[in-house]
């Protein structure tokens, strides 16, 4: 019986995980187990990388990954079994594309998951650089409120202008939830939205200098790299936040 289970493990697809998704350390990897496949874990190994991708050459026939392992041709080099990476992240820096196409490698992530939770965050980070409330949280652990009085106060964000940059499913998710707070929201993107009624910039610059506050949401591409520059960050727009 021990042998015929260990064959019928070998025979099911396996799939290298190349490093833990953050899932597998917040909850354990064991909520993650199929009866379709088999993970195969380097960093579990005693073998270098190299060597552990080498003995799984011709069996591993997927890839999943997290942020901070690069995907490129010395890793397909290895697995000339492999036809699908998944990126447990909707980021695909570290994904080699052209690399992907030269295997025939499909590439999947995780799309629009975590566009909900990513605009939380952004827009708790707005809140509390506009209140301050990290800046006094620190500045009353140091003392400071006994020995210099109370902080200064931080601003509202209702009715402040918000540039959105990449109206795509997060940019729109940010946008939906500044409303709420009574913000008004203009906008860059690589084309107009007709779907939505804000005032759109094709320009980044005149979306700076009409914006209380800038909130990036575009993924970065070279056609996006260094675009929010020194000069977008000297514009008269962002002197309240310059504190």
């Amino acid at each position: 019986m021990a042998t015929i289970g260990q064959d019928m493990h070998k025979e099911l697809p396996q799939v290298v995980v190349l490093n833990p998704p953050p899932a597998f350390s917040l909850i354990g990897d064991h909520y993650f187990h199929s009866p379709n496949f088999t993970y195969l874990k380097p960093y579990e190994s005693s073998l270098p990388l190299h060597e552990f991708l080498s003995k799984h050459a011709n069996s591993a026939q997927a890839i999943l990954c997290a942020v901070g392992v690069a995907v490129n041709d010395d890793i397909l080099n290895l697995l000339p079994s492999v036809r699908l990476i998944v990126t447990v992240s909707a980021g695909l820096d570290q994904i080699d594309f052209p690399a992907c196409r030269r295997h025939g490698v499909a590439v999947a992530n995780t799309a629009n998951l975590y566009s909900a939770d990513v605009a939380d965050a952004a827009v708790g980070l707005f809140i509390d650089v506009s209140r301050r409330i990290s800046a006094a949280n620190r500045y009353v652990r140091k003392g400071f409120w006994v020995s210099k009085g109370d902080y200064a106060l931080g601003q509202k964000i209702g009715g402040k202008r918000v540039g959105i940059v990449g109206l795509g499913n997060i940019g729109k998710e940010v946008a939906k939830r500044l409303e709420a707070f009574g913000c008004t929201i203009i906008y860059n993107s690589r084309k107009k939205k007709p779907e939505f009624s804000y005032p759109f910039y094709p320009n980044i610059r005149e979306l700076a200098a009409d914006s209380d506050a800038l909130i990036i949401c575009c993924g970065l591409v070279d056609q996006t790299y260094h675009m929010i520059d020194r000069e977008c960050k000297s514009l008269s727009a962002y002197d309240d936040f310059k504190h």
